[in-house]
Protein backbone atom coordinates (compact mmCIF):
# COMPACT_ATOMS: atom_id res chain seq x y z
CA UNK A 1 0.00 0.00 0.00
CA UNK A 2 2.83 2.54 0.87
CA UNK A 3 4.00 1.95 -2.55
CA UNK A 4 0.53 2.91 -4.04
CA UNK A 5 1.30 6.24 -2.03
CA UNK A 6 4.68 6.82 -2.89
CA UNK A 7 4.21 6.58 -6.63
CA UNK A 8 0.70 9.19 -6.25
CA UNK A 9 3.21 11.34 -4.17
CA UNK A 10 5.79 11.44 -6.96
CA UNK A 11 2.92 12.20 -9.72
CA UNK A 12 1.73 14.48 -7.64
CA UNK A 13 5.47 16.89 -7.02
CA UNK A 14 5.92 16.12 -10.72
CA UNK A 15 2.39 17.68 -12.24
CA UNK A 16 3.23 20.37 -9.86
CA UNK A 17 6.44 21.23 -11.22
CA UNK A 18 5.57 20.84 -14.79
CA UNK A 19 4.50 24.70 -15.80
CA UNK A 20 6.62 24.64 -18.32
CA UNK A 21 8.43 27.90 -20.29
CA UNK A 22 5.67 29.65 -21.18
CA UNK A 23 7.51 32.62 -22.78
CA UNK A 24 9.70 29.83 -25.04
CA UNK A 25 6.07 28.61 -25.81
CA UNK A 26 4.36 32.09 -27.04
CA UNK A 27 7.52 32.25 -29.57
CA UNK A 28 7.21 28.75 -30.68
CA UNK A 29 3.40 29.92 -31.54
CA UNK A 30 3.92 32.63 -33.16
CA UNK A 31 7.15 31.71 -34.91
CA UNK A 32 5.03 28.71 -36.83
CA UNK A 33 1.98 31.53 -37.26
CA UNK A 34 4.75 33.31 -38.94
CA UNK A 35 6.03 30.60 -40.70
CA UNK A 36 3.02 29.03 -41.76
CA UNK A 37 1.71 33.36 -43.34
CA UNK A 38 4.91 32.52 -44.98
CA UNK A 39 4.31 29.43 -46.63
CA UNK A 40 0.42 30.36 -47.48
CA UNK A 41 1.80 33.45 -49.22
CA UNK A 42 4.30 32.62 -51.42
CA UNK A 43 2.59 28.56 -52.45
CA UNK A 44 -1.38 30.12 -51.96
CA UNK A 45 -1.66 30.63 -55.57
CA UNK A 46 0.06 27.86 -56.93
CA UNK A 47 -1.66 25.76 -54.14
CA UNK A 48 -5.27 27.21 -55.70
CA UNK A 49 -4.05 26.50 -59.39
CA UNK A 50 -3.66 23.30 -58.52
CA UNK A 51 -6.93 23.05 -56.68
CA UNK A 52 -8.83 24.26 -59.42
CA UNK A 53 -7.35 22.16 -62.17
CA UNK A 54 -7.88 19.78 -59.91
CA UNK A 55 -12.36 20.42 -59.92
CA UNK A 56 -12.02 21.17 -63.53
CA UNK A 57 -11.10 17.28 -64.08
CA UNK A 58 -13.40 15.68 -61.78
CA UNK A 59 -16.68 18.15 -62.87
CA UNK A 60 -15.80 17.96 -66.83
CA UNK A 61 -15.23 21.66 -67.56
Amino acid sequence: MSLIIQLLDRIRAGLHDARGDVPGWVLITLMTAGLVMIIWGLAGPALSGIFEQAIDRVSGI
